[in-house]
């Protein structure tokens, strides 16, 4: 059995080293000719830490990140709703790290080159479509320093390219373009000071307005600290050019909306003023599938269920499904059989998650308050109980398949069954 890659990011990339270790042979397509380490902050949650460890790269992930210990959920004036521990403090075996996604994807691809082999990356390849009979499927591919065309077969296709996915559009050419939410992403990096405790990930705002922060690398030979910072805000626009994706927009653009916002633990002005580079991202996702599976042709990650950035699902969820992907595989010699227990049991989850982020996931007790207490709260238990922040955030990681006691005791997908 052999298996085609198409696209070399988190889930594409995991999926490659998860098959290595499983003894299936990979080879990753990747249309950026020169990847490099773009990009911002980004959280894996426990279960996909697991995983990595799994394969070997714990001790890497230790010195890229930062293990949060707690996420605090804030209103607009700063005034804290709720607190609760992240990763190894929530009583997870495993860390929840908060780490530079471009830095992340360079690990990742360095040890796929290491482990597979240079020749087995190749970078620079747009794929073109695919065919495929009883036995093997042939995708076709540009190669844009040669100008030609190139095939390659394999016993399954996976497409990993993300939510502008060319191995999805090939499976539903009229799908059209991604949702916008109506809501744009101002987000950037700078080294600064830490605020609360260093290892704290806060979210403060409302469903319409919100900020997110929190610290992603440490700062060689300085107290400073990497700092990812995101603003959110709801906007009139109803659709949002795919050419404007990640532009570089002007600091008085976010200082207009988030300007006045004061926070007595984080000088979220003084963050703005000494970002050097802000871009802007469009909230997005794309409706559930009915299938992914056609065949010998898969999808994962992004390019299956691209969801909204609420509750740090997206990269975590990549690596779980490179995972259990891999584990089907191994099930079963019929590789058709294989990907379509993967579709049976991964997808039914993951559309589920697309919904409830869209809906606001488990930081909705946020848009709860701002409702409830437009201007603040003398006390957070005289605004909403204990029992319904609890039900929130429960019945979204028990849905993710986040909480402690699944993440801690279910075996490795990796496992015979």
């Amino acid at each position: 059995m052999d298996v085609i890659i198409v696209g070399a990011g988190i889930g594409g990339l995991s999926l490659a080293l998860s098959l290595h270790q499983a003894g299936i042979k990979a080879r990753v397509y990747e249309v950026v000719s020169n990847p490099a380490p773009l990009g911002v902050g980004i959280n894996l949650q426990p279960t996909a830490v697991r995983e990595l460890t799994e394969l070997g790269l714990g001790d890497e992930l230790a010195q890229a990140g930062i293990a949060l210990q707690r996420l605090g959920l804030f209103n607009k004036f700063g005034q804290l709703i709720s607190e609760e521990p992240r990763g190894i403090s929530a009583g997870y075996c495993w860390p929840q790290y908060a780490i530079h996604r471009g830095r992340l994807q360079m690990l990742l691809l360095q040890a796929v080159r290491d482990r597979i082999g240079d020749e087995n990356v190749r970078t620079g390849f747009r794929f073109l479509g695919f065919e495929q009979d009883r036995h093997r499927v042939t995708a076709t591919f540009h190669d844009t320093a040669s100008g030609t065309e190139a095939a390659n077969s394999a016993t399954v296709l996976i497409g990993a390219d993300g939510i502008h996915s060319t191995v999805r559009h090939a499976l539903y050419p009229d799908e059209g373009e991604p949702c916008f939410a109506r809501q744009v992403l101002w987000r950037a990096s700078v080294e600064a000071e830490p605020f609360l405790d260093g290892r704290t990930q806060a979210i403060a705002g409302h469903l319409h307005q919100r900020i997110v922060a929190y610290p992603i690398a440490r700062v060689p030979a300085s107290t400073k600290l990497l700092t990812n910072w995101i603003c959110q805000m709801t906007v009139p626009e109803t659709s949002f050019p795919r050419e404007d994706w990640s532009r570089r927009v002007p600091k008085q653009k976010v200082l207009s909306a988030f300007g006045a916002w004061r926070f007595p633990w984080l000088g979220l002005q003084d963050l703005i003023d000494q970002t050097s580079e802000i871009f802007e991202f469009p909230l997005m996702d794309r409706d559930p599938l009915p299938c992914w599976t056609f065949g010998r042709v898969t999808l994962l990650g992004d390019a299956a269920h691209p969801m909204q950035p609420i509750g740090a699902q997206a990269g975590s969820q990549a690596i779980i499904d490179g995972r259990m992907l891999t584990a089907a595989l191994l099930w079963s010699s019929d590789p058709e059989r294989a990907l379509q227990r993967y579709d049976r049991e991964r997808r039914p989850v993951m559309n589920d998650l697309v919904i409830r982020n869209r809906q606001f996931g488990p930081e909705a007790s946020l848009q709860l308050v701002e409702e409830r207490a437009p201007n603040g709260f003398a006390r957070i238990e005289e605004v909403i109980s204990r029992e319904d922040l609890e039900t929130i955030t429960g019945s979204f990681s028990a849905a993710a398949g986040l909480d402690v006691e699944t993440v801690n005791t279910r075996r490795s997908f990796l496992d015979p069954i």
